[in-house]
């Protein structure tokens, strides 16, 4: 802070006011030499300074995938301007972001509040960029702990002849919120196509790593009758083919016979709420690219 000397008045931090604003460019496109060099240049006319670079090109797919942090003087605008002829001459798909900003996420759970309440937490103590606007729950059990965190709670039942009317609430819901990001925090209902394609890209999913081998109730149950040596969870982009999307985050631990079944549901819980904390960090800071069925994670 600077102090007027006349009047012995703190000033304006003019050198504070013109600080860079700090960036993130992601983008993909067919690999072809040259994008390196044309994206440092947009960003130098932009008189951007590059911090962090990642860069890589799948050999499978041919694409080039890039993320880049940078600081800039200008406005949003006037930094975005010269990277459009470069991404519009490589043909990209790409995202410019103001670092930092919070995503807005929905976060939807059924009864177990092991994962809402891992992400409540990790957000309320700023290691989550997101911003929580409401939680969604098919039952009223989670009701408590969405008040205890002051966050709005919606139930929103659904039923087989409720279902499309279910989800027309939560598409209004969400345009009424703006909202960028759905968690899937053991919301215990399957979506319809339709709104999987809605979400593409942007409903993140946590599941136990037992799928397909123990599906339906109590899997943790069925794991222990077969003496499983191994528990996890898997985070995954949310789409019509059932917990089969684009893994972003998987975790296992290793177990032993003397673990009882209640044990291994308790090691499990901690297991996919790490799993989908870290998978929604990397959402949220736009670390997370998509190759087709796979994804490109710059962590």
């Amino acid at each position: 802070m600077t102090v007027n000397a006349s009047a012995g008045l703190p000033a304006t931090d003019s050198a504070a006011e013109s600080r860079p604003a700090s960036y993130t460019l992601t983008l993909s496109c067919p690999d072809r030499p040259g994008i390196v060099h044309a994206v440092s240049g947009a960003l130098a006319a932009a008189a951007g300074n590059i911090t962090e670079s990642q860069q890589y090109g799948s050999p499978d797919t041919g694409s080039f995938f890039m993320r880049v942090d940078f600081t800039a003087p200008g406005s949003y605008e006037s930094t975005r301007a010269p990277l459009e002829p470069v991404a519009e001459a490589f043909g990209m798909e790409w995202e410019l972001h103001r670092a930092g900003a919070p995503v807005r996420t929905l976060i939807m759970a059924s009864k177990d509040g092991h994962c809402l309440n891992d992400l409540l937490f990790q957000q309320r103590a700023g290691n989550l960029p997101i911003e929580i606007p409401a939680i969604v729950s098919n039952h009223k059990d989670l009701a408590g702990l969405a008040e205890f965190y002051g966050v709005p709670f919606h139930h929103i039942p659904v039923t087989p002849d409720t279902k499309p009317a279910a989800e027309d609430q939560l598409r209004a819901l969400m345009e009424e919120l703006d909202i960028e990001l759905v968690v899937l925090a053991r919301y215990m209902q399957i979506l319809s196509n339709e709104l999987c394609s809605d979400l593409s890209g942007r409903a993140i999913n946590i599941h136990h790593s037992f799928l397909p081998s123990f599906k339906g109730a109590r899997p943790y149950h069925q794991a222990h009758t077969r003496g499983v040596k191994l528990i996890g969870a898997t985070a995954h982009y949310v789409t019509a083919d059932l917990d089969e999307g684009p893994i972003i985050e998987q975790e296992v631990i290793r177990v032993d016979h003397s673990r009882t079944a209640a044990r291994l549901a308790a090691l499990g819980a901690g297991v996919e709420g790490r799993t989908l904390v870290k998978a929604v960090q990397w959402h949220a800071e736009h670390r997370v690219l998509l190759d087709g069925r796979r994804t490109i994670v710059f962590n």
